[in-house]
């Protein structure tokens, strides 16, 4: 003990000493480090460490960090620079342990200068150490090291689009079954993974593509089980991204290689097998989607599926079948296995082939689901649970009716852990994909008994059976005629409603609650419960309002004795209590709300004051309880703004966390539609908190468009006390309406339409707010007048822009209409483009009824003649 605080001290002391030389003078500093780095007589130890402090000195996981790292490289001298460059690039194949540093120091510092072509040299530099053929076995590792980490990690895969070619062909150099080194091999098949989708240009040559897939092809041969695992990978990301060239290689070589990988006793190899057809389901299950709105729209589908999973059934249904009796009872039961990679990619060939996977499943199951074998039987099991989404419900009633009694017995008199796992996740499955099986009430009473006996079984069984009965619970409430407008007087669980509830209230309590996530389950279960409860329920509800509210008191009464080891624990049961609360509140009779409002604020505030200064994730849920509250209260709730204002406000102003942030922000919405014109008080100091917030690059993007929509609710709210806002707010609205985005990047198209929407909200806010609702004096939509030529502009560049969604659609046409009701259809008709047009039109078409209802009231707006 006394040998390793000797040494853990000796570390703390070389930290604090490496933290001041940074602190003192870090180009300085940096160079010390790359000058031990390279320096072979140093242990490996040393140069390792140096290796790393180096590399962190480039980048980070925090992406506001790593920017604010790449502007400092900037800011360092040529010369100190190009010593750390120059230095990093002769430490390639010198180092003696795996992997290289000097790989991440060299892809860490490209990342930073290609961008900015100020290290051209370097892709080159590492494909010549490749291709050369008096290159040690260490320089060639190290250097497809290097390539793959920089394809990993560059922003703007166009910055090395033209190198393309230097770096497919040293990869597919270091593959070759010819190279000697493995080593080589590996870092080369690593390399390619990252690089794939730079190499479309290259997938699209016919001689190229050949060459590529053989020299993979010959890698999934290799006696190395790390080269075939990554091979392998290869052929998975590759089946994605080039799907459509893969029908010369499928039958001559993929199939074979995959199907023999999938019966690998390597788990990893196995894997890989199974993860290949995952793929091909979910390519071919997008392209019978594409395919039908395609054949919707009259055109042709860009690409057509292949069927290779439909062609496949009869070897691969047998071998995931086999796969999934191969199941050990001292498997973790959150390690990703063969087993379990079976199960879903059955389910995805259910999704995929439909109808014709259940003649290669059925007999199967009906040979194994009452197997002396608990392995079958639990095979069995988890197959009958994989084929529920897919099939038609027509053609899989009659089974799964014949299947649950067998179910109910199996749940209630295996012995075997494993097989009531499975059991309960399937018969959640069936209430949720098959409900009609469930809520038969011939099985019913059974059903439940057997899953109340389930939630004081394992962990892991009752956290099924949870999930279970809140899927029975959404079954049941959904089918009672009228449940969606109005709450039936009774249904199928009224009987047995308070006994569940009660069950699931001690589940929560269970002293093995925090095991597999079930007192999560169990609460997240009795929220659906009381979401999808009958009338009748309404006294146990109750009850439950009660009992929660107990809980929270109690638990706010323990803050000060929480070890910081627990407090993980202690938030996540305030957070799951404020949770179910809210679906409490959410069912509360209007009549009755009163008599709970006192009560539940003064613990919300009491957890406002205790959270201060800790986790923002209370701070969240505390907030999120008391817009639920504001919902269910309405303009009740004023009495309470003097107290609670204050940490309002502080959650605005938390744009460290952006969460409470975003929770803040939509209190304030649900306090403008509560309150209306009475929020006028409120107003100049929530509008200045949020314009700030607009203009912080620290808070995340995210909570932007939330921030706009809820500007919009206020001059809603206020009507004509807006005016004072108005030219701020529209000159903040003209810069969000100007943001661009690059268009390869899915998030961000997504990010920009919701931008985009939220901004045509704020601008429907405005202009409802001055026509507004009543006799108030302050009210004037002419003031709005002079904006709409620009507004107009803003929808036409939605228009044009081919990636808008059907958001922006539905309120550029609400908004619209509103301009034609405000100042006259032929004022706005001038302003129409032939783009925007377009886009009504177009939206006429759309599959969301809003969408198509609120386009065809824009164009007869604009066609009216005032």
């Amino acid at each position: 003990m006394h040998y390793f605080l000797q040494n853990n001290n000796e570390l703390i002391a070389a930290q604090k000493y490496v933290e001041q030389a940074a602190e003192r003078n870090l180009p300085e500093f940096l160079v010390a480090l790359v000058n031990i780095l390279a320096n072979t007589d140093k242990s490996q130890v040393v140069r390792m460490a140096a290796g790393i402090n180096l590399k962190n000195s480039f980048t980070s996981k925090d992406p506001a960090i790593k920017l604010q790292y790449q502007e400092r490289w900037k800011t360092f001298s040529n010369d100190v620079r190009y010593h750390i460059k120059n230095l990093v690039l002769q430490t390639l194949g010198t180092e003696p342990s795996r992997p290289s540093s000097a790989a991440q120091c060299v892809a860490s510092i490209a990342c930073v200068e290609l961008p900015f072509n100020v290290w051209p040299e370097v892709i080159p530099t590492l494909v010549r150490n490749v291709t050369n053929q008096h290159s040690t076995e260490a320089l060639k590792e190290s250097s497809l090291e290097a390539i793959g980490y920089i394809c990993s990690d560059i922003a703007d895969p166009d910055v090395i689009s033209s190198k393309s070619n230097d770096i497919l062909t040293a990869i597919i150099l270091g593959m070759r079954k010819e190279e000697p080194s493995n080593y080589v091999r590996l870092a080369a098949a690593k390399a390619l993974l990252n690089s794939l989708e730079f190499t479309k240009a290259n997938f699209e040559k016919t001689s190229e593509r050949h060459y590529i897939m053989q020299v993979l092809c010959e890698a999934t041969q290799s006696p190395d089980e790390q080269i075939r695992v990554a091979a392998l990978q290869n052929l998975v990301r590759i089946v994605t991204l080039y799907y459509q060239y893969m029908e010369h290689y499928m039958g001559p070589a993929l199939f074979a290689i995959t199907i023999d990988a999938m019966t690998s006793h390597q788990d990893a190899v196995a894997l890989q097998g199974i993860e290949f057809w995952s793929s091909i389901c979910d390519e071919e299950v997008d392209l019978a989607i594409e395919a039908a709105d395609a054949a919707e729209a009259g055109r042709p589908p860009e690409q057509t599926s292949k069927h290779y999973v439909k062609g496949a059934l009869g070897y691969l249904v047998p071998i995931l079948l086999q796969t999934l009796t191969k199941q050990s009872e001292l498997d973790d039961e959150d390690d990703w296995n063969p087993c379990k990679a079976a199960g879903v990619c059955l389910m995805l060939v259910a999704s995929c082939c439909e109808n014709d996977v259940i003649g290669y499943i059925l007999p199967f199951i009906k040979e194994n689901i009452v197997h002396s074998d608990w392995q079958y039987r639990d095979a069995a099991v988890m197959a009958l649970g994989s084929i529920l989404e897919g099939p038609d419900p027509a053609v899989l009633l009659p089974v799964m009716n014949q299947a649950m009694p067998l179910l109910i017995g199996l749940m209630e008199n295996d012995n075997n852990i494993i097989v009531c796992d499975s059991v309960a996740w399937t018969i959640g499955r069936i209430c949720e994909l098959l409900p009609e099986v469930a809520i038969n009430p011939d099985v019913i009473e059974s059903l439940i008994g057997v899953l109340k006996k389930g939630l004081a079984g394992e962990p892991r069984v009752a956290s099924n059976v949870c999930w279970a009965l809140s899927s029975l619970a959404e079954a049941a409430f959904d089918n009672e005629e009228g449940s969606d407008s109005e709450r039936p007087d009774s249904y199928c669980l009224s009987p047995y409603y308070n006994a569940i509830v009660d069950h699931l209230l001690k589940t929560t309590t269970r002293q093995e609650a925090n095991s597999s996530n079930l007192r999560s389950a169990a609460y997240e279960s009795l929220m659906e419960l009381i979401k999808n409860s009958a009338k009748d329920c309404y006294p146990t509800i109750q009850l439950v309002a009660n009992e929660i509210m107990q809980r929270l008191q109690a638990v706010l009464s323990m803050e000060g004795t929480v070890q910081s080891a627990d407090r993980s624990q202690f938030v996540d049961l305030q957070c799951l209590l404020c949770a179910t609360l809210q679906s409490v509140l959410r069912r509360i009779q209007p009549s009755d709300v009163s008599q709970w409002c006192d009560s539940i604020m003064k613990i919300l505030l009491l957890m406002f004051n205790s959270s201060t200064g800790r986790t923002g994730t209370i701070q969240e849920d505390a907030l999120m309880t008391v817009g639920t509250l504001v919902e269910v209260t309405g303009i009740n709730f004023m009495i309470y703004m003097d107290s609670f204002k204050p940490f309002l406000l502080m959650g605005l102003k938390n744009v460290m966390e952006h969460q409470v942030c975003l929770a803040a922000v939509g209190i304030v919405s649900d306090l403008c539609r509560a309150f209306g014109h009475n929020f006028v008080p409120h107003a100049d100091e929530i509008m200045s908190i949020l314009i700030k917030n607009l203009g912080d690059a620290s808070l995340d993007r995210s909570v932007k468009p939330h921030i706009f929509s809820t500007i919009g609710d206020i001059a809603m709210a206020i009507e004509g006390n807006f005016k004072v806002y108005l030219e701020i707010v529209f000159g903040i609205l003209h810069q969000a309406s100007q943001t661009e985005v690059k268009k390869e990047d899915f998030d961000l198209i997504d990010y920009l339409n919701l931008l985009r929407e939220s901004c045509l909200e704020t601008y429907t806010g405005i202009a409802q707010g001055l026509k507004g609702s009543g006799d108030n004096p302050n009210v004037d939509i002419n003031i709005l007048r002079p904006e709409v030529p620009r507004i107009m502009q803003f929808i036409d560049s939605i228009a044009i822009d081919e990636d808008h969604s059907d958001g922006t659609i539905s309120t550029s046409a609400g908004l619209i209409g509103d301009l034609c009701d405000a100042y006259g259809s032929s004022e706005i008709q001038s302003l129409v483009t032939g783009n925007i047009q377009g886009m009504l039109q177009e939206g006429l078409k759309s599959k969301e009824t809003k969408t198509k209802q609120v386009c065809a009231w824009a164009l007869k707006e604009l066609h009216k003649v005032k």
